[in-house]
C-alpha cells in the first residue's frame, strides 16, 4: 500500500474484538515508539503499555468514561519528560517534549493500522488521575492515552478541512 493511502485508511477505533495482541506486534509497536524523531534526539518522553484489566478500568475512569479504553487488548499511555527544560528550558517543556509523544504515538498508530490492529488518541482525562493510576515520578505528564487492539468494525471517515482553510502557500 502507498504510505499516504495509508494515512489517509487509519481510522479512530472506538470497538475492540476480545483477540489478544502478539508479542511480535507487541515489539514492532515498542520499536515505532523509539524511531520517531524527537528535539535534540533528547528523547524526552515515556510509554506505559497496559494490559492489567483493572488499570485499564482505571484508565478508563480517568479518561471521563470512555468506557471503550478498558475494552482494547492494550492501552499506551504517552508521557512527556519534563528533563529537556535542562536544554530547551520553558519551550522543551511545554512544547517539544509534547511533540516528542505525538510523534511516537502517530508512528505507533500507522505501525499499528499496518499490522491489523486499530487504535484511537485520547486525550481527554484527568492528569493528575493518571499520574496516580500509574504512579508516575514528578518529571512525567501523561499525554495521551491510546487504546490498541482489533477492531470490530471500521468507521467511515471523518470530514476533513479544506486545503484552502488549512494551508497557506507563500512563495
Amino acid at each position: 500500500m502507498e504510505f499516504l493511502q495509508l494515512i489517509k485508511n487509519r481510522r479512530s477505533i472506538r470497538n475492540f474484538q476480545e483477540k489478544e495482541i502478539s508479542q511480535a506486534i507487541v515489539d514492532k509497536l515498542i520499536e515505532a515508539l523509539l524511531w520517531a524523531p524527537s528535539a535534540g534526539n533528547l528523547q524526552s518522553r515515556k510509554f506505559y503499555f497496559v494490559f492489567n484489566k483493572e488499570t485499564k478500568k482505571e484508565l478508563a475512569g480517568a479518561a471521563l468514561g470512555q468506557d471503550f479504553i478498558a475494552r482494547a487488548p492494550l492501552i499506551v499511555v504517552g508521557c512527556s519528560d519534563n528533563k529537556i527544560f535542562w536544554r530547551y528550558d520553558q519551550r522543551g517543556k511545554n512544547l517539544y517534549s509534547i511533540c516528542d509523544v505525538a510523534c511516537s504515538i502517530e508512528n505507533l498508530m500507522l505501525v499499528a493500522y499496518t499490522e491489523g490492529l486499530g487504535s484511537c488518541w485520547v486525550g481527554a482525562f484527568s492528569e493528575k488521575k493518571v499520574v496516580e493510576i500509574l504512579n508516575l515520578p514528578r518529571n512525567l505528564r501523561p499525554i495521551v492515552i491510546c487504546p490498541l487492539g482489533y477492531p470490530e468494525k471500521i468507521p467511515e471517515p471523518s470530514p476533513k478541512v479544506p486545503k484552502e482553510k488549512a494551508i497557506e502557500i507563500i512563495k
